[in-house]
């Protein structure tokens, strides 16, 4: 057995710790997250309800995130202004809203509701 003094968030706690085996190298433990770690984890959420104006490349409009495609709020033809919702994506029970970045013609529509979209994928194209 050793005893240790392990000091948390300025609080110190004495512990006892039986070696094993010494001749084996151990393992860290798995770290867990602080209090003041975890609470960046809810800014998500707030911003889950804003609506992403997703980058493109070659008027391509792509998911942020990998998702679930929940509905697409344009058809084909259809003139979009930027910043206008063009998709909905659900990723872990929170729903994106994913917005034209630039105004134009959509081209076509590259994916359907229910699809499984990975981060980056093109969802449609906009000209």
């Amino acid at each position: 057995m050793k005893n240790l003094r392990i000091t948390v968030e300025g609080k110190a706690y004495d512990v006892q710790v039986e070696l094993l085996d010494e001749d084996q190298p151990v393992a860290p433990a798995p770290r867990r997250a602080s209090a003041r770690a975890a609470a960046p984890a809810v800014a998500p959420q707030k911003a889950a309800a804003k609506a992403i104006a997703a980058p493109s490349s070659n008027g391509a409009v792509v998911s942020p995130l990998s998702a679930v495609v929940v509905s697409i709020d344009v058809a084909v033809g259809a003139t979009v202004e930027a910043g206008e919702k063009v998709a909905t994506l659900e990723a872990m029970k929170m729903n994106t809203i994913v917005s034209a970045a630039a105004a134009g013609t959509v081209k076509a529509i590259l994916v359907s509701p229910g699809d499984g979209v990975e981060e980056g994928q093109a969802l449609l194209e906009i000209e």
